[in-house]
């Protein structure tokens, strides 16, 4: 059960209770929660439990709302799984390269960070995902699509992961509308130790208003709930989501553009001496491994074209990290390119 690797003492917490949790009905005259009585579009605090948004998500995604978190940016959620879960040997384990804010969160937490570092080709490596697990590390934080390498892991691989590895995984598919195989969404009725995050800064254009989503075993997500700050989702990002997730059909057509684009990019680079290699990406950018990569990235940036430059990550020595953008600014990117390679 999932519940031993929840810290006991969250468990048995009882979080604070918001004017908002005692009434949850539709009133004339809301005197309970010291607010300004003036209307304006926020002079009311947010519901606390992002009811209404919660709803929508779990249409869209298949999923029960008491199976969902919504916090400020996956972030948020990152930190409050550092802080449930039960790591008093192991620690948290990373598969590097990857996302450098499940490191930081765990540093913050006063957490060690073991590494299940990713093969070459920046294939998992199952026997040291089971190593860091048999030397009990429980908490597991599994990019897919990966950032910064664009690989994304199969469900199968994701099995094999759950097989190898005695605690709870976290598979953060922040990237996963670009990519063309599954979610793991849908195996979390077979795992209770899965959870699964997701977010809106990415396909969805909603960066700017920090919004991310984690999904799993109720256990899992009331702890992470009892842990939340209790205004932790503003009123005008809840309802900045609810109008923009009313329009999936804008959203389906940027991602498409942001494929094409992809594909349009990935050839150019290919094409371009200096380039040595184009790593496939099931995501909205691409990782290029070039000749002389700070230079270009000097170069680049004295244009005013902004990339990253990957180059310190395990693996990742002498490449850019290059967001696919408009056409127009890809056209840039690739110009700079061609001058300075």
């Amino acid at each position: 059960m999932v519940n031993q690797f929840i810290k006991a003492y969250i468990q048995a917490l009882v979080p604070y209770s918001t004017a908002r949790d005692e009434f949850t009905g539709v009133a004339s005259v809301y005197l309970d929660a010291n607010e300004n009585p003036y209307q304006t579009p926020v002079n009311r605090y947010p519901d606390p439990h992002q009811r209404q948004l919660k709803a929508l998500i779990s249409e869209r995604k298949g999923v029960a709302v008491e199976n969902i978190f919504l916090g400020n940016g996956s972030d948020e959620a990152i930190d409050l799984l550092v802080r449930v879960v039960d790591t008093p040997q192991g620690g948290v384990t990373i598969t590097s390269p990857t996302y450098g804010m499940y490191k930081v969160a765990a540093a913050n937490n006063g957490v060690s960070v073991g590494d299940a570092p990713l093969r070459p080709d920046f294939s998992l490596d199952i026997e040291a995902i089971r190593g860091a697990s048999e030397k009990g590390s429980r908490l597991l934080f599994l990019c897919s699509p990966n950032n910064p390498t664009g690989t994304q892991y199969t469900l199968g691989e994701i099995k094999s992961v759950m097989d190898a590895f005695a605690g709870i995984v976290v598979v953060d598919e922040a990237y996963i509308d670009f990519a063309q195989a599954p979610s793991a969404l849908t195996l979390l009725g077979e795992y209770d130790r899965l959870v699964v995050l997701q977010t809106f800064s990415k396909a969805w254009g909603m960066a700017g208003i920090r919004l991310g989503m984690a999904f799993g075993a109720k256990v899992v997500i009331d702890s992470m709930n009892t842990l939340k700050l209790p205004y932790n989702v503003s009123e005008l990002t809840q309802r900045y989501a609810l109008e923009r997730l009313a329009e999936p059909v804008r959203m389906e057509s940027e991602v498409r553009e942001i494929l094409s684009e992809r594909a349009r990019v990935v050839s150019e680079l290919r094409r371009l001496s200096g380039v040595v290699e184009v790593f496939p990406s099931e995501t909205n950018f691409v990782l290029v491994k070039v000749t002389q990569a700070w230079r270009a990235f000097e170069y680049l940036q004295g244009k005013g074209v902004i990339v990253r430059d990957r180059s310190k990550e395990r693996g990742c020595d002498g490449c850019l990290r290059i967001t696919i953008g408009t056409p127009a600014e890809n056209n840039a990117v690739l110009e700079g390119l061609r001058e300075v390679l």
